[in-house]
């Protein structure tokens, strides 16, 4: 709950609030400590002994509707401003919608790996994180895009790099859906064994 008030705090102020340098530093500043928060809760909660569904349930949900509302408040604060000429705005709405279908991807197949005994997304084995894929998904980090608000007083500068990110996040989800299709589709291909690799 902390995170939602320090998230959608700065999506107030990006809707209600003119482009300035301050104000890009502010919702750059409340986006990354509401990031803090949402990166912290689980594993503070798994330290304590609290965790629950309910728990990981609010989380998801918080994140769900973060991933789409901060797209949607730089299209609202675009089009209110004046900024941008109307046809840009497409790419904060077709933002909206890569956000909401990566989100929802990723947190499927990670529920369907986890009940198929397979390493988590974030391995490339058990117990072995992968430093590659960590590089390889730079480009459409949160905390990048928490960052990126830092040039809103350069409107026109914030939205090249935000476009920029928006193409990275979009190659992102196409590769990475066509790899867990793959990869869901094998499980049930003749001769694979329960943690669905070829036997």
């Amino acid at each position: 709950m902390i995170s939602a008030i320090w998230t959608f705090g700065a999506i107030a102020l990006l809707i209600l609030v003119p482009p300035a340098w301050w104000l890009g530093v502010a919702i750059a500043v409340c986006l990354l400590v509401g990031y803090a928060f949402d990166s912290a809760d689980g594993q503070v909660a798994r330290l304590q002994g609290t965790s629950s569904p309910a728990g990981e349930w609010l989380d998801h949900m918080v994140d769900a509707t973060k991933v789409s509302t901060i797209p949607l408040a730089v299209l609202i604060a675009f089009y209110r401003f004046e900024l941008v000429d109307p046809g840009w705005l497409l790419i904060p709405l077709a933002f909206t919608v890569v956000s909401a279908v990566l989100f929802f991807g990723m947190v499927l197949t990670e529920q369907l790996r986890r009940a198929h005994g397979s390493p988590s997304l974030a391995e490339d084995a058990p117990g072995r994180p992968s430093w590659l894929r960590a590089v390889l998904v730079i480009p459409m980090d949160y905390g990048l895009l928490c960052l990126s608000f830092v040039l809103l007083g350069a409107p026109a500068l914030f939205f090249v790099v935000y476009s920029l990110l928006f193409v990275a996040t979009t190659a992102f989800l196409l590769l990475a859906s066509a790899k867990w299709f793959r990869e869901l589709n094998a499980w049930s291909s003749p001769g694979s064994d329960d943690t669905g690799r070829a036997s």
